[in-house]
C-alpha cells in the first residue's frame, strides 16, 4: 500500500505548499520529525505541525505498510480490562465506586475549582503507582507534566512517606519485607519523571514525545497531565480554534492511553469523570463525584485532604497510617482489605 502523500492529504492548502517547499513529500517523510522542528523547517505554527503530524504520522505506521493485523475480540478487550488493574486514591470509598480505583488503559477528567484537591490526588496518585505488586499495587512509575507550576516536591514526600509507612504496618511475609527494603521515599522521588510545559506549543510538542518514551520505559503506568486546558486558556482567545486544538489533543491522549496500558489523568474530554468540590459547612470535608463512565455508575462520595495525602472523610491526619484504605486489586487482596478508622 502506497503511503499518502502531503499533495493528496486533507490539509489546507497553504500548509501543503510549505510543507513541499520544505522537502516533504510523504508521510514517511515525517516519522522521525518532531513538532518544534516542523514548524522551525515548514515555517508553520504549532497547531498546524500538530494537525500535519496527527494527518500524515499513521499513514507511515507498520499497519499502513501492509504489516500483519492483530485483531482482538471482544474477550480478548475483557480480558485485559480484568487483567489491567487500577490504582488506588487510598480513599476508599471513591476507589469502591470506580471499581477498585483509577484504572489503567483509560483517561480520567480530574476538575472541580482551585484548592479543592485535585493536584493532591494527582500526587497521591503518582505515589501509589509505584506502591510493590506484593501489597497489591502495580510497581510502576509515573510521568508527571506540570504546565500551572503548582507541583510542590515537599507535598510528594510527605505523600511518599506516608505510602512507605502505610506498607511497612501491612507486611507479614518475608516477600513483603524484602519489597520494602527497596520502597523508599528516594525510590518513589525518583520514580516521578517531572516535565514543565510553559505554554500549549510546548505541551503539543511533549504529547509527541510520550509515545517514544513510554514505548523505551514500559514501567510507566501513570501519566498525568496537570493541566491540559490552562496553556490553552491562556494563549489561545479564538473559542472555536482553542476547542478544535483541544478535541484533537484529547483523542491523542486516549489513543495514547490505550496502546501504552497506562492511566493517564488530565482536564480535558476524558473517559472517566470525577469532579471534586468542597461541602459549604464542613471547611474539612469535600466531595468526589463520577459521572459520565462507561462501566460505572455515577456516585458521591466524601474524602478528607490530610498531612499524609488523599484520605477517607472519615480518617483524621493522625491516623492515617495505620488506618488508611488498602494498596490496589492485585495480588493478597485479602489481607489488604479497605479498612476504616
Amino acid at each position: 500500500m502506497m503511503l499518502r502523500t502531503v499533495s493528496s492529504s486533507p490539509l489546507a492548502p497553504s500548509v501543503k505548499v510549505r510543507l513541499i517547499n520544505a522537502g516533504f513529500h510523504t508521510a514517511a517523510d515525517l516519522t522521525e520529525v518532531q513538532p518544534l522542528q516542523l514548524c522551525k523547517a515548514a515555517g508553520i505554527s504549532p497547531e498546524e505541525a500538530d494537525e500535519v503530524l496527527r494527518t500524515l504520522r499513521d499513514d507511515a505506521s507498520p499497519l499502513q505498510q501492509g504489516a500483519a493485523v492483530q485483531s482482538l475480540t471482544a474477550l480478548d478487550l475483557l480480558h485485559q480490562e480484568e487483567t489491567r488493574g487500577s490504582i488506588v486514591t487510598f480513599c476508599s470509598e471513591l476507589d469502591a465506586v470506580l471499581g477498585g480505583g483509577v484504572p489503567m488503559g483509560k483517561t480520567t477528567e480530574i476538575c472541580g475549582v482551585p484548592g479543592v484537591g485535585k493536584t493532591q490526588l494527582c500526587v497521591q496518585l503518582a505515589v501509589d503507582v509505584q506502591i510493590p505488586v506484593c501489597f497489591g499495587g502495580l510497581g510502576g512509575e509515573a510521568v508527571f507534566i506540570d504546565t500551572e507550576g503548582g507541583f510542590v516536591v515537599e507535598r510528594l514526600v510527605g505523600v511518599a512517606e506516608a505510602a512507605v509507612k502505610h506498607c511497612a504496618a501491612l507486611a507479614e511475609d518475608e516477600e513483603q519485607r524484602k519489597a520494602l527494603e527497596s520502597f523508599s521515599v528516594e525510590k518513589i522521588l525518583s520514580g516521578v519523571f517531572l516535565v514543565r510545559c510553559q505554554d500549549h506549543a510546548e505541551l503539543l510538542a511533549e504529547l509527541h514525545l510520550l509515545h517514544d518514551f513510554l514505548r523505551k520505559r514500559p514501567q510507566v503506568r501513570l501519566v498525568v497531565i496537570d493541566s491540559v486546558a490552562f496553556p490553552f486558556r491562556q494563549e489561545l482567545e479564538d473559542l472555536s480554534h482553542r476547542t478544535r486544538i483541544l478535541t484533537g489533543f484529547s483523542q491523542q491522549l486516549t489513543h495514547l492511553s490505550a496502546q501504552h496500558g497506562a492511566a493517564l489523568c488530565s482536564e480535558q474530554k476524558s473517559e472517566i469523570h470525577i469532579d471534586l468540590f468542597p461541602f459549604p459547612l464542613r471547611s474539612s470535608c469535600r466531595f468526589a463525584t463520577l459521572y459520565k463512565s462507561s462501566s460505572h455508575r455515577d456516585a458521591t462520595v466524601p474524602y478528607h485532604i490530610t498531612a499524609e495525602g488523599f484520605r477517607d472523610a472519615s480518617v483524621s491526619a493522625s491516623s492515617v497510617s495505620s488506618h488508611s484504605p488498602a494498596a490496589g486489586s492485585h495480588s493478597k487482596r485479602p489481607r489488604t482489605e479497605h479498612q476504616h478508622s
